[in-house]
């Protein structure tokens, strides 16, 4: 073990906002690498973890994807390549990113188009129960055939 203090996985979990349990399962899935253990057999974390981490949950706080953050890391251990490869991942996903803003924004269109449809009537006249039921067409006729 380094000359380092070593971080126990609550420290670490602290450290980085992140639940224990993501961290143990960060270590199955292969992102963070397993820690070496004390004579107790408790996990002893070093600063090598603390970054490592700190970079997943950035990534994941940003929506890149599990699969997305292991390739970018697998590029940040090889600092002397060149960045096109991280690239390609970021525009990726801000093109997944943009697809989901357009698929929200066509959503809360058709929300005020419901809201706006509202007469203040009865929940029996409601446009928006009408159009949220499957059994009632726009305006509440049965669409079983």
């Amino acid at each position: 073990m380094p000359s380092e203090i070593p971080f126990s996985i609550g420290d670490l979990a602290k450290a980085t906002g992140t639940k224990v349990e993501t961290i143990r399962w960060y270590e199955r899935v292969g992102v963070l690498a397993a820690p070496e253990r004390t004579s107790g057999n408790y996990r002893a974390y070093g600063a090598e973890h603390l970054e490592r981490l700190s970079f997943v949950r950035r990534a994941r706080d940003l929506g890149f994807s599990l699969d997305q953050v292991r390739d970018l890391l697998q590029l940040a251990d090889d600092r002397n390549q060149p960045c096109d490869a991280v690239d390609r991942v970021a525009r990726e996903h801000l093109e997944e990113v943009e697809r989901k803003i357009a698929d929200l924004e066509a959503l809360r269109h058709e929300l005020r188009d419901l809201i706006g449809q509202c007469r203040h009537g009865t929940v029996a006249e409601c446009r928006i129960v009408q159009a949220l039921s499957p059994q009632l067409g726009p305006a509440g006729t049965s669409q079983e055939a």
